[in-house]
């Protein structure tokens, strides 16, 4: 879910001196019609441990690009009630190591997780609208929120580093 920069803006500027409103189902609709870029299809989100897949490189046959990374990841879904919207995927490296192919045995590859490399999340900061609850109530009796614009750090995927070796 990412709003285009110039909308963005827009609704920064608009709530960032929001008055007290009764949340409805129609925020919370209005703000899923806009695309989430880069999002993963339902059917590659995990909810299964995570282990890091050195045998699914044996056989290289996978099309996807966190099946074929040399620091794989899976989408996990996370959940917060207060935010719009509530629920996204996030990547969770599957490795703490590499995964490296070294030479060929007999004309199959051997695969390993190397530990001279880190598998390391890429994050990506994404706008939320985050609700919270307002001193006053509406006039129905009902109680009022404030939407107020908060940025996340979201784990897209992952890429292998070398070692940090800095203090």
């Amino acid at each position: 879910w990412r709003l285009n920069h110039v909308n963005e803006q827009q609704v920064s500027s608009q709530l960032k001196n929001s008055t007290c409103v009764c949340v409805c189902v129609s925020a919370d609709k209005r703000l899923r019609t806009h695309r989430q870029h880069g999002s993963p299809s339902p059917a590659a989100v995990s909810d299964s441990p995570a282990e890091c897949p050195v045998k699914l490189y044996e056989r290289l046959s996978s099309k996807s690009l966190e099946e074929r990374s040399l620091s794989p990841w899976r989408y996990v879904h996370v959940s917060n009630k207060d935010y719009f919207p509530s629920t996204y995927v996030q990547a969770d490296c599957l490795c703490s190591g590499c995964i490296l192919v070294q030479d060929r045995n007999q004309g199959s590859p051997v695969v390993v997780e190397s530990h001279d490399y880190n598998s390391v999340p890429i994050e990506q900061t994404r706008m939320f609208l985050k609700r919270e609850l307002c001193s006053s109530v509406g006039e129905d009796g009902r109680k009022q929120y404030r939407l107020v614009p908060v940025y996340v750090k979201v784990v897209v995927g992952c890429t292998c580093a070398r070692v940090n070796t800095a203090p």
